[in-house]
């Protein structure tokens, strides 16, 4: 999912001999690799030393090893972390409390952008935050995925319903064998708007059902939408 620099740059602001000005921040706040920073600097012989010393006096971010974002002085623009969650480690998209939050379904403040792939479960930290994946199965990701537009940037993010099966199927212990449980757990554990959850999509939900270990937890969700 990564931008080409040709794409970036094709309506950057030049000067009268073609250059282009400003290089940095016609990267805007899209996440990029080394080749595409370097080839801002064609006249630089040593392409990794000039992206060494353009993130050492911090004029842009690393967020691991060979993928950077300009930093927020330097374009003008907030960081997404959505879309740095999106290209750091995919596939992936944005989902389950981070979603939750970002829909306004739950009250508390999520400090991590969590996403779910068909990978292997992983983390990372770096100096635009902290981002964790959980693993899914291939034929359980594709359910329930919608774009959402940030800071002028398009990212991936789970739906309502799929966010709240998402946190489910990769939370242990929870109790949801009964339907009061459920209802403990939406409504005192998650503090999720119950008046929101009635207007959700169950069609999504027997989606997920049908191909998740945790089928009888996620068919209570559809069995309190249908009362």
């Amino acid at each position: 999912m990564l931008f080409s620099i040709e794409k970036i740059t094709n309506f950057a602001p030049r000067n009268n001999k073609g250059n282009v000005m400003n290089e940095l921040a016609v990267l805007k706040n899209i996440p990029v690799n080394t080749a595409a920073i370097a080839s801002l600097y064609p006249n630089v012989k040593s392409s990794n030393r000039k992206v060494a010393n353009l993130e050492k006096t911090g004029r842009i971010i690393r967020l691991k090893r060979g993928l950077y974002v300009v930093s927020p002085k330097e374009s003008g623009l907030l960081l997404s972390l959505n879309l740095i969650g999106n290209i750091l480690y995919g596939p992936s998209y944005v989902s389950m409390l981070t979603a939750l939050r970002e829909y306004g379904l739950i009250p508390e403040r999520v400090d991590v952008v969590e996403s779910m792939t068909t990978h292997l479960t992983v983390s990372f930290q770096n100096d635009a935050g902290r981002f964790e994946y959980h693993h899914c199965a291939k034929d359980y990701y594709p359910i329930g995925i919608t774009q959402r537009e940030e800071e002028g940037v398009t990212y991936l993010i789970a739906t309502p319903e799929k966010a709240l099966c998402d946190y489910i199927i990769t939370t242990p212990r929870l109790p949801l064998r009964f339907l009061k449980d459920t209802y403990v757990f939406l409504e005192e554990d998650l503090r999720l708007d119950m008046d929101a959850f009635k207007e959700m999509n169950v069609d999504i939900f027997r989606q997920c059902a049908a191909v998740s270990k945790k089928r009888q937890a996620i068919n209570n969700l559809i069995k309190i939408l249908e009362r």
